[in-house]
């Protein structure tokens, strides 16, 4: 059976170990596994733009010896001069593996429903599952393990980073604060809460919704923030949003009311002074740019593993 990555709740907790140890192994040694996808061809549908997505994901095609098709879609989107299934049908035959990057799930739901190739969700607007298995290898070498720990998030939580951060924190039996501001445009859709808090009740995990800053970074080992203004966010928006979320900024004194040893990531890109202090992502204690490489260590890993290669 096809084995496709929409979300990161598609692995198990032991396949996202799996593979994120083995993207912690390509990542000291990347010379062995240098043709391990020799002769084969991923292809990349692109929506919406990104740096680190297209960059990690065909250097670490060619790394692991195959070759990337960057093909964009953003003038011509998916379903519109010739439906999805069809496209999916067609490339399934060209190529060994899929990945998209798009605006809404339904796209990438669909893409995968029809392709007989693994496909793997670069981004959609229900989850990033990339980034998140990235972000928990980066944890797991910073923290040397990946039990029992606190990841408190803050800003806008109605977006992919935050709902696969809170899946992959339930999958982990982990706590969890959500730190956002009290509105429906700014919180997690209930479907996501509905499957969070059906995986924790197997987990144990403690996922909570606050509303409070300095409460949600309390004890906390990890404090994780995202773009205020994500593609798409209509400019005229940004007043509005600036003054919804600064009241969630990271700044030194959430750092402080975190643990003595607390991390700080964020996804990029990121704004100095909006999501966070500059003093914050340029200080000792921020991490974003080991989190940033090892989007090509993970990526490596996640197409080996779809790839039945390992």
């Amino acid at each position: 059976m096809v084995r496709h990555l929409l979300k990161v709740s598609d692995f198990s907790k032991k396949e996202c170990e799996k593979v994120i140890n083995k993207s912690i192994e390509i990542k000291k040694n990347p010379k062995k596994y240098s043709s391990a996808l020799e002769g084969e061809t991923l292809l990349m549908l692109f929506e919406k733009p990104s740096l680190r997505t297209r960059i990690s994901f065909e250097t670490g095609m060619q790394q692991l010896g195959g070759h990337a098709i960057f093909y964009s879609i953003k003038d011509s989107p998916l379903g519109k001069k010739e439906n999805i299934s069809d496209t999916s049908k067609v490339v399934s035959r060209f190529v060994n593996l899929i990945a998209a990057r798009v605006f809404k799930r339904q796209d990438i739901w669909d893409l995968a429903k029809y392709s007989d190739v693994p496909v793997i969700n670069m981004l959609d607007d229900f989850a990033h599952p990339c980034q998140i298995l990235g972000d928990f290898q980066t944890i797991k070498e910073k923290k040397n393990r990946l039990e029992n720990l606190k990841l408190s998030y803050f800003g806008d939580a109605h977006n992919n980073v935050t709902y696969d951060l809170m899946r992959m924190c339930a999958i982990f039996g982990w706590r969890m604060g959500v730190a956002c501001p009290n509105a429906p445009k700014y919180s997690p859709e209930q479907l996501v809460l509905d499957e969070v808090s059906q995986i924790s009740n197997d987990t144990g995990a403690d996922v909570r919704v606050i509303h409070e800053a300095k409460e949600a970074s309390q004890e906390a080992d990890v404090i994780y923030t995202d773009s205020w203004m994500s593609y798409g966010i209509p400019q005229e928006q940004e007043e509005e949003r600036k003054k919804a979320f600064l009241p969630f900024q990271v700044t030194s004194s959430i750092m402080e009311a975190a643990k003595s040893d607390a991390v700080f990531m964020n996804c990029l890109p990121a704004m100095r002074e909006y999501e966070q202090t500059a003093e914050v992502i340029d200080g000792p204690q921020s991490i974003v740019f080991d989190q940033a490489e090892n989007r090509l260590h993970i990526q490596k890993a996640i197409m080996l593993f779809l790839s039945d290669k390992f």
